[in-house]
């Protein structure tokens, strides 16, 4: 398929293609005891809550010129937050030739392009093991669009905004647009892989594997960081406080909860 230059093609009506972003992140925490638990999670609700989570969708809508139509937003208990925004077609201008390139989104600057019918959402999960120990914070972030700009180029600012030891994201492109000649067009863009929307300097701290579908236009990447530092996964002390035996307990409790995220199965033995 050669779309380039994209801009020059010509569409019957409007692009009607539509655009998914799937952005997926986890933050690890090690919580020895109940109290532990609840100040962490008191901690993730207060820094994600629902008017924190809305300003973060919004310099979304502005990455991808989208015009905010409504919101909606709900701080849950015992914990958790949801927003909506709708959004429509923003001032239509000349497209910018990077604006089809593999390459990562502004961080973010206002970039405003024609989009219409679309949304982004957000739904945040704290989540904890039954026997205490392990905290996780889990976020959703979805963004669909349609229009000239792939919801891609929000990513970077996403992967930004949050504090991720583990990302999750998809993309897929559904239904068809067409030329002045009446051909589908099926994608507008083209794109070998996720990770080509990613900042080099954040590849460098993430091990990265990709699964494409190239036929379907079905993009996977998942990352985890490289790096461990168990006074990262510690809420509230340091190593310093724990003895070998409890650094080296610790350690593997962590890895495998985050090797267990990451290649989505439950590891004999833990």
């Amino acid at each position: 398929m050669d779309l380039s230059p994209e801009q020059r093609i010509t569409l019957h009506g409007f692009n009607n293609l539509t655009k998914s972003l799937s952005f997926n992140m986890y933050d690890i925490c090690y919580t020895r005891t109940k109290e532990e638990r609840e100040a962490y999670i008191e901690y993730i609700d207060e820094v994600y809550n629902a008017d924190r989570l809305t300003k973060i969708l919004t310099h979304v809508s502005d990455i991808i010129g989208a015009h905010v139509l409504n919101i909606a937003k709900q701080d849950y208990v015992p914990q958790g937050a949801s927003v909506t925004v709708l959004v429509s077609e923003g001032p239509i201008v000349e497209v910018p030739d990077e604006s089809y390139d593999e390459s990562p989104g502004p961080l973010p600057d206002s970039v405003v392009l024609q989009l219409d019918k679309s949304h982004i959402t957000v739904h945040t999960y704290p989540e904890y093991h039954p026997d205490e120990g392990i905290s996780t914070f889990r976020a959703d972030i979805d963004v669909s669009t349609c229009g000239e700009i792939s919801p891609l180029k929000a990513l970077n600012y996403l992967i930004h905004s949050f504090d991720t030891d583990i990302m999750t994201i998809d993309y897929r492109v559904r239904g068809f647009t067409r030329d002045i000649q009446g051909h589908k067009l099926f994608i507008d863009h083209e794109i070998s892989s996720i990770q080509n929307y990613i900042p080099d300097d954040v590849k460098e701290l993430f091990d990265l594997i990709d699964v494409n579908i190239y036929q379907e236009n079905i993009f996977h990447t998942k990352c985890k960081l490289k790096k461990f530092d168990i006074n990262n996964y510690l809420f509230g002390y340091t190593k310093e406080k724990l003895n070998e035996d409890e650094v080296e307990e610790i350690t593997e409790r962590l890895k495998s909860e985050m090797d267990e995220i990451f290649y989505g199965k439950n590891i004999q033995g833990h």
